[in-house]
């Protein structure tokens, strides 16, 4: 019992490191006239929302929810709400949520590659 404590322990601790690394970015939003920080990672639980949205079909919305979820100011507060939703789904460029979702996938990837993760 007491192994897997620490086990959980040690896994906890690995991601307040991983969270704690700071807002990524800037990505630079022209269209927007602005900059978008990111947090570096989402919960599990936040995973799921978009892994469930994106098996049902609803790829797009799964990219506006990870756009809610993720995008920061450079103080660190977060750019859109869940209420922010349907104009982002309707009255926003689609190409540039793609872009910024993109930006954020890609950095992801960069930093696993040399983490050799």
């Amino acid at each position: 019992m007491t192994n897997k404590l620490k086990l959980i322990d040690k896994a906890t601790a690995h991601f307040k490191e991983v969270l704690a690394d700071g807002l990524k970015g800037p990505i630079l939003v022209p269209e927007w006239d602005t900059e978008i920080y990111y947090k570096p990672s989402t919960t599990l639980a936040e995973e799921a929302q978009v892994v469930e949205l994106t098996q049902k079909g609803k790829s797009t919305e799964a990219l506006v929810i990870t756009l809610i979820m993720r995008a920061r100011d450079k103080d660190g507060n977060p750019l859109f709400d869940l209420a922010d939703q349907y104009k982002l789904m309707r009255g926003v460029d689609p190409k540039v949520i793609l872009r910024v979702v993109t930006q954020f996938n890609a950095d992801a990837e960069k930093t696993d590659e040399a983490l050799g993760n």
